[in-house]
């Protein structure tokens, strides 16, 4: 690192928000430098192959929305993704201990087991209900107010414990459902905004379902690290950030021990919030203090290998989710469990499956501090019910990820929006990352890429 100490962006974080900045400043013509503390690029993009599984040890699919489908044009890297299976557009809720069919269509929520008579006609009337500010309300609050309490509690909740690993009540509606927030402000429905959005920009929508690659989602990370003229700088650290003069100095520590400062025009926060807040204390207290009290969620993944012979029931289509009042009830650990070999062929050996189980989230943060053997007991006790595991099936491996989802509550836009305003006055600086802009990996992924956008102008 000592031979690159002066170049046009330093990119802090190698994951796929950090990696999208760069790419995007590279394709301006800027000298990037990518650094990031971890062993490998992806930041919680991970894929293990243990005993003829293909595990991913962080996301598991994702999204490709237009900003990245765009990139990945560009770096030839489209035909490197690899589509779910059709049956993964049937996915469950786990609801009085039976796998329900969750809707797969606005159409759909008419035909659902899952709302009532009374569910489904309060739904109807949505376009009838008054508008109103939905800016300081909860999920709950709004789609309660806007759908019906069957719609938030059944549909919306189960949705969001996938996503979020959060809590309804607690993540604020426009933060979450900034475009149905929208749609009831313009058109004072979010049935007739919904409506109006199926039949307009079709072309804009990206690449509908979602995806992996043939070898996981790690290796896709590492092909975008590829991309790069320099490649990512691994098991460094930037200590300190402070604004000299014209420039940024960053002092960077190595794990073998070497220490530099590096000086860069501009530089991208692509980072989780805690880290970006030790980072810019010293610029902007006030910014740290904002970005410390985002709150996250812990997310404990226990990957299975069972064969098709050891389960009672069929394993079929994306898998489960388990809503907040049914896992209260029933005292489960369990937020969902995805059927991975179902998704993408050759994630298992010749018959059999491989369960991607999901504990934790908001509703259970204390089993991120259990035992691995403990873990797994708990695992298989809630999963045995719903599927019928007969033996032991083989354990891949436990991941803690202590800090895993941000959770944006109903005070989150406020808050962005201040920092955004303080971090714009900060010359040459941006932030990117899942809790700027959104959860999912494509969310991240366009994070990185209006970071660059924002700075990109005088190069």
């Amino acid at each position: 690192m000592a031979s690159m100490p002066e170049v046009d962006v330093a990119v802090v974080g190698a994951g796929v928000a950090g990696l999208a900045a760069a790419l995007a400043f590279q394709a301006h013509g800027a000298e990037v430098f990518v650094v990031d503390a971890s062993d490998r690029p992806g930041g919680v993009m991970r894929t293990d192959h243990v005993r003829g599984y293909v595990v991913e040890r962080g996301p598991n699919t994702i999204e490709v929305k237009v900003p990245m489908l765009a990139v990945l044009r560009d770096q030839g890297l489209e035909d490197a993704l690899r589509k779910a299976e059709p049956a993964s557009k049937h996915r469950f809720i786990l609801r009085d201990g039976v796998l329900v069919a969750a809707p797969s269509s606005p159409f759909s929520l008419l035909g659902t087991s899952l709302l009532g008579p009374g569910g489904k006609l309060r739904l109807l009337a949505e376009p009838l209900l008054p508008r109103r500010d939905a800016s300081d309300e909860s999920v709950s609050e709004f789609i309660t107010r806007r759908l019906g309490r069957q719609v938030a509690d059944r549909l919306v909740g189960p949705f969001l414990t996938g996503v979020y690993a959060g809590d309804e009540r607690e993540l604020g509606a426009e933060a979450v459902f900034g475009t149905l927030v929208d749609w009831e402000r313009r058109l004072g429905s979010v049935l007739l905004g919904a409506l109006a959005a199926a039949f307009s920009r079709r072309s804009e929508r990206g690449l509908r379902g979602v995806y992996s690659t043939t070898e996981g989602l790690g290796p896709f990370a590492r092909h975008l690290a590829e991309r790069l003229h320099e490649p990512p700088a691994l098991g460094a650290t930037v200590r300190t950030l402070r604004r000299e003069g014209t420039a940024w100095h960053l002092s960077v520590s190595t794990e073998a021990g070497g220490d530099t400062t590096l000086r860069a025009g501009r530089v991208v926060l692509a980072v989780p919030s805690l880290a970006a807040a030790a980072l810019l204390r010293e610029s902007d207290a006030r910014v740290a203090e904002l970005l410390e009290d985002i709150d996250y969620a812990p997310i404990v993944g226990v990957p299975l290998g069972v064969a098709r012979s050891q389960l009672s029931h069929e394993v079929r289509g994306f898998g489960f989710l388990v809503p907040r009042e049914t896992g209260e009830a029933a005292g489960m650990d369990l937020l969902g469990c995805l059927f991975m070999s179902q998704l993408f062929p050759g994630r298992a050996p010749a018959d059999h499956e491989l369960l991607q189980c999901i504990l934790g989230g908001v509703r259970r943060r204390d089993i991120i501090d259990e035992p691995d053997d403990r873990i797994v007991e708990r695992t298989l006790q809630d999963l045995d019910p719903v599927l019928g595991i007969g033996g032991e099936p083989a354990v891949l491996g436990v991941t803690r990820w202590p800090r895993a989802i941000p959770q944006p509550g109903r005070a989150h836009v406020r808050r962005m929006n201040e920092v955004g305003t303080r971090v714009g006055a900060l010359p040459g600086l941006a932030l990117a990352g899942s809790y700027v802009a959104g959860v999912g990996v494509a969310d991240s992924f366009a994070s990185g890429l209006r970071a660059a956008e924002d700075l990109v102008r005088p190069l």
